[in-house]
């Protein structure tokens, strides 16, 4: 079973920016994608960005984040970044990492493994 657990997260000013990262334990081998998601209350969960895992680099980014947002990995620490810039009060939200067994892409469903969140507040 793979295991995920974010960190970083916090209070921010609007146009601040923010580290997140997410650390994989276990049968990472297995690992083809990793995402991040995050949910605002009363909202459904949404895709912000995914890259591949063991394979050559694939980016995907939500439109939303496009230009703001940057994924990255370092494999050999087992672990996925976030840098989130120019942050927004509509940024505001629970990030979650999560891990595929399948290649990188934007829906929840596709994802076997999912950490448990790390809150991100962009306020003045």
């Amino acid at each position: 079973q793979v295991q995920l657990v974010e960190s970083g997260g916090g209070l921010v000013q609007p146009g601040g920016s923010l580290r997140l990262s997410c650390a994989a334990s276990g049968p990472t081998f297995s690992i083809y994608g990793m995402g991040w998601f995050r949910q605002a209350p009363g909202k459904e969960r949404e895709f912000v960005a995914a890259v591949s895992w063991n394979l050559a680099s694939i980016y995907y980014y939500a439109e939303s984040v496009k230009g703001r947002f940057t994924i990255s990995r370092d494999n050999a620490k087992n672990t996925m970044y976030l840098q989130m810039s120019s942050l927004k009060p509509e940024d505001t939200a629970v990030y979650y990492c999560a891990a595929s067994q399948r290649l990188p892409q934007s829906q929840p469903s596709g994802y076997n493994f999912w950490g448990q969140g790390t809150q991100v507040t962009v306020s003045s």
